[in-house]
C-alpha cells in the first residue's frame, strides 16, 4: 500500500534523486546549445533570439523546468495510479482525433496546431501507455503468464502503436517495442524476444537473399531449438545438420541437373525467352522447384517432431512447430507487407539502408552527410560553431532527427561518447531507483521510462551513423521541439516524483 504524503520522513535534499536532475538539466543545455550551432548561420542571431529555434527551445526549456517543479512538489505522486486510466483513454482519443483534424508535416498527420505551438499526441501516448501498464501490472494476482493477464497487457501497448502507425509515424510506433524489455523483467519469457528477433531476421533475409534461404534458415533455426531444449543436441548434428547443408546446395545442384537433362544451348535460349517477356513451357526437371522440395519435407517431419513431443510431454515443441510455421507465413508475406503496407519513402529508407540501393542524392543523401559530418569531427571535433557540414546546412534536419551528427561533427568521438555515456548513466540510474522501489507500480513505471528512453537513443543514434533507416525519431531533451522536451521531461520527472515519494520513509 502506498505511503501518505504529508511533511514527515526525510527531508528534500535526501529524497530527490539529484543525479538523475543534474543528467537531465546537463542533456538540455547540451541540447540547446548544439541547437543553436546547427542554425547559427541560416540564422544568425543571438541564442536568446525567440524567432530562432535556439530561442523556442529556450521557452520548452523554461516551460519544461515549470511542469518539473509541478510534478515534484504539487501535483500528490499517488494520483498518478488512480487516473491512469482516464489519462489513458484521453490519449487514445487524441491520437484518434489528430488523424481527422491535425495537420499534414511531412507524409505524417500526427500534429495539432495551435499557432505556432504545434502537439504530437504520439509523445504524450507514451507517458499515459506507461502509466497505465504500472497500474495494471502492479495489481495484486497478477500473472504475466495468465492468458487474460498478458492479452490484457499486450493491447495497452498495441492499441495505441497501431493508432500511430495509421499516423504514418513508423518511428514512434516503433519505441513501443522496446516496452519488451520491461515486460521481460517482469516474467515475461525470453523466447518472444528471440522470436521477434527472429521475425526482422526473417523480413531481412527475404529481401536481401530469397525467400528460399529465409525459410532454410526459419526452419533450421526452430529445429535447433527444438533439440536444444530436449537435450537431443547430437542428433540435430547429426541427422539436421547434413540436411540443412543438402538444403543450402540444392538450388545449385538443381541447376546443374536441369542443364545436363535439357542441355546448355537450351537452358540459354529458355533464360533468353523468360528474360524477353515470353511464354516458355519449361522441361519438368525445371518445374520442380527447391523451395517446394524443402516445403514438402518440413511438412512431412513436422507431425513426426509433433508425434514425438505428444509421446513426451513436450510442450515446448508445439510451440517451437508454431513459432516455425509463423515465421515461415511471415517470409512468404514479407513482398506484401514490403510493396502494399509500407509507404514509398519508408521502402526507399530500407533499401538504402539494407544496400539495395544506392541514393545518395535522394533518400541517403541525410545519412551520407551525417556520416560525413559525424566522422571529419576526429577524435575532439572541430570546436563550437565551426563544423562545416553543420556550418553551410549540408544535413537537413540538423536540429531535430539529425542533432547528434552537430556534436559528432564539433565535439569529435570525445564528445559523442561522453553524451552517450549520459544517457547511459541515466538509464542506469532510473533502474538502479526502479529495481530498489517497494511499490511494484513505481518499479514497472520506471523500467517503461527507461525503454522509451532506450529505443530513443538507439534509433535516433542509429539512423544517424547508417545502421537504422531514416524514421523520423528525437533525441530525448536534445532535440529541438516542444513536445518532445515537455513529454520526456514530464515521463522522468513522475518518476522521480513516484521515486522522491518513496525515500521518504527509508
Amino acid at each position: 500500500m502506498r505511503s501518505l504524503g504529508g511533511n514527515s520522513g526525510r527531508g528534500l535534499a535526501k529524497t530527490i534523486d539529484w543525479w538523475l536532475v543534474a543528467c537531465w538539466m546537463v542533456l538540455v543545455f547540451i541540447g540547446w546549445i548544439n541547437i543553436y550551432a546547427s542554425i547559427h548561420s541560416s540564422e544568425p542571431s543571438s541564442i536568446f533570439d525567440f524567432d530562432s529555434r535556439s530561442g523556442k527551445q529556450f521557452v520548452w526549456i523554461a516551460t519544461s523546468v515549470v511542469l518539473a517543479g509541478l510534478i515534484l512538489f504539487v501535483i500528490n505522486p499517488r494520483l498518478y495510479e488512480g487516473f491512469s486510466l482516464p489519462i489513458y483513454a484521453l490519449t487514445i482519443l487524441l491520437l484518434i482525433a489528430v488523424i481527422f483534424l491535425g495537420i499534414e508535416v511531412k507524409g505524417s498527420r500526427s500534429w495539432f496546431a495551435f499557432g505556432p505551438v504545434r502537439l504530437q499526441p504520439a509523445e504524450i501516448s507514451k507517458i499515459s501507455t506507461s502509466l497505465l501498464l504500472a497500474t495494471v501490472m502492479s495489481q495484486l494476482g497478477y500473472k504475466i503468464s495468465r492468458a487474460k493477464d498478458f492479452i490484457i497487457t499486450a493491447l495497452i501497448i498495441l492499441v495505441p502503436m497501431m493508432i500511430i502507425v495509421l499516423q504514418s509515424e513508423t518511428g514512434s510506433a516503433l519505441v513501443y517495442v522496446g516496452f519488451i524489455f520491461m515486460l521481460y523483467r517482469e516474467g515475461l519469457s525470453g523466447w518472444l524476444i528471440f522470436m521477434i528477433g527472429m521475425a526482422i531476421l526473417s523480413f531481412i533475409l527475404t529481401l536481401t537473399a530469397s525467400t528460399y534461404v529465409a525459410v532454410l534458415v526459419v526452419v533450421g533455426v526452430a529445429s535447433l531449438c527444438i533439440f536444444l531444449y530436449s537435450g537431443r543436441f547430437k542428433w540435430w548434428l547429426i541427422g539436421v545438420v547434413p540436411a540443412i547443408v543438402f538444403f543450402a546446395f540444392l538450388p545449385m545442384l538443381m541447376d546443374i541437373l536441369s542443364t545436363a537433362v535439357v542441355g546448355a544451348e537450351q537452358m540459354e535460349a529458355i533464360a533468353a525467352s523468360i528474360e524477353a517477356g515470353e511464354e516458355v513451357s519449361l522441361p519438368f526437371v525445371m518445374r520442380i522447384k527447391p523451395l517446394y522440395i524443402l516445403l514438402g519435407c518440413t511438412l512431412i517431419a513436422m507431425p513426426l517432431l509433433a508425434f514425438q513431443a505428444f509421446r513426451e510431454g513436450n510442450r515446448f515443441t508445439y510451440l517451437a512447430l508454431l513459432g516455425m510455421v509463423g515465421g515461415i507465413l511471415l517470409v512468404f508475406s514479407t513482398d506484401f507487407l514490403f510493396n502494399d503496407v509500407l509507404q514509398d519513402h519508408q521502402r526507399k529508407r530500407i533499401e538504402v539502408l539494407l544496400g539495395l540501393k544506392e541514393d545518395p542524392a535522394g533518400v541517403g543523401y541525410n545519412v551520407m552527410q551525417s556520416k560525413i559530418a559525424i566522422g571529419s569531427g576526429g577524435m575532439f571535433g572541430k570546436g563550437y560553431l565551426k563544423g562545416t557540414q553543420t556550418t553551410y546546412g549540408f544535413v537537413p534536419e540538423q536540429s531535430t532527427d539529425f542533432i547528434f551528427c552537430t556534436i559528432g561533427e564539433e565535439w569529435g568521438f570525445v564528445g559523442t561518447s561522453g553524451v552517450i555515456l549520459l544517457y547511459v548513466f541515466l538509464i542506469w540510474r532510473i533502474i538502479r531507483n526502479a529495481e530498489r522501489s517497494r511499490e511494484g507500480f513505481t518499479r514497472i513505471y520506471g523500467y517503461c521510462v527507461a525503454c522509451c528512453i532506450f529505443m530513443h537513443l538507439f534509433i535516433n543514434i542509429g539512423m544517424t551513423i547508417g545502421l537504422m533507416p531514416v524514421i523520423g525519431i528525437p533525441l530525448p531533451f536534445v532535440s529541438y521541439g516542444g513536445s518532445s522536451m515537455w513529454a520526456f521531461t514530464v515521463m522522468l520527472f513522475i518518476f522521480i516524483a513516484l521515486d522522491r515519494n518513496e525515500r521518504k520513509y527509508f
